[in-house]
């Protein structure tokens, strides 16, 4: 499918479009302890916050299928699954429910979000069913969460050896037996001609710790800290996208990045085709407490400089609640609303 580009027949990335770059980590050195590919995974973690990660063998041609069952059913069959709007983000999410902006203009893509819990605890239901063509791959959908997962939690161990923190501090706000907000999303964009105020997604960071995304095409772009300037990531064959998200960021009181991104519709010639992209999230459990992770000496030094204004007691579950609602256009009652559901670094003239 068209998604993976195992025709080939997708046009390249422009050449003459500016993109920013990224550091490319190799994960089969990660795990077998190469100390300078731990370097540049730290420095990617402390700058940007972005990375490209190599050698990570997940397979993701079953996902692409399976998003592509998905985005074929009717439009009145997919909003039997749809999301809603309390904050639960589990489910389906139809183009133009969300706000990009607090000015009310809409997003242009649909995706589906497969809870982790769901899939791990199949056949029992955890938070929800989905369509029955993603039942019928659910095997497909736990090995893709199983596999990224993985990653994200060996990630997650090689970051609290670099801020002094016992592994298990991290451990423990990630349980795996605990529910939390993590999951899969498939995306789907069309092509579409629009405006400078319109975006695919609009400029936001993410609301969990760590991001794995996969995509053939452009599209997502990075505030390059520091300017009011965004640029292009370009995606590479056979590499991964990750990225810190707001916890991360929080528990390491701001020593780890996380950036401002969006997504606009591809560049040149690739802007004719349709934008897959899948990622998955991981968050913390839903009890968690997002505050900085003081037992660590860095952390607690970073943190008296570094006021992130989260809090008291905000969890997991309340954090990621309150920017899934306050996101969503049926909630909207003027640009305070879009405001409210904005993380570490919102920027309110950013789009």
């Amino acid at each position: 499918m068209a998604a993976n580009d195992v025709s080939g027949k997708l046009p390249p990335f422009p050449d003459d479009v500016p993109t920013h770059p990224l550091l490319v980590i190799d994960y089969e050195k990660l795990k077998s302890g190469d100390e300078a590919e731990q370097t540049t995974l730290w420095k990617a973690c402390t700058t940007l916050g972005f990375f490209y990660l190599k050698n990570h063998g997940v397979d993701a041609q079953p996902m692409w299928e399976m998003g592509e069952a998905t985005m074929a059913l009717p439009l009145e069959e997919k909003m039997k699954f749809e999301q809603g709007d309390s904050g639960n983000s589990f489910g389906y999410k139809a183009a133009g429910a969300n706000n990009t902006d607090e000015y009310g203009n809409l997003d242009t893509v649909e995706f589906l979000n497969v809870s982790k819990d769901d899939a791990l605890a199949r056949p029992a239901k955890v938070h929800r069913l989905y369509p029955q063509c993603v039942e019928d791959r659910m095997s497909a959908i736990r090995t893709f969460i199983e596999t990224s997962d993985n990653i994200n939690r060996t990630i997650l161990d090689l970051i609290s050896d670099r801020l002094n923190l016992p592994r298990e501090v991290l451990r423990n706000k990630h349980r795996l037996t605990e529910q939390s907000p993590s999951e899969s999303r498939i995306i789907r964009n069309p092509p579409r001609n629009m405006t400078k105020e319109e975006v695919a997604i609009g400029a936001h960071t993410d609301f969990g710790s760590l991001s794995f995304l996969h995509n053939i095409l452009g599209g997502l772009q990075v505030l390059v800290p520091g300017t009011n300037s965004w640029q292009y990531v370009k995606p590479l064959p056979g590499h991964a996208i990750c990225n810190i998200g707001d916890s991360l960021a929080i528990y390491s009181g701001g020593v780890l990045r996380s950036n401002l991104h969006r997504v606009i519709p591809p560049p040149g010639e690739q802007g004719r085709f349709v934008r897959w992209s899948l990622v998955y999230f991981l968050r913390p459990a839903m009890s968690s407490v997002l505050a900085p992770l003081t037992e660590s000496p860095i952390v607690m030094e970073a943190a008296s400089r570094n006021k992130m204004d989260v809090g008291d007691n905000v969890t997991a579950k309340d954090w990621f609640t309150r920017r899934i609602r306050n996101q969503r256009v049926a909630n909207r009652t003027g640009p305070e609303t879009w405001r409210a559901s904005r993380g570490t670094e919102h920027v309110p003239t950013a789009a």
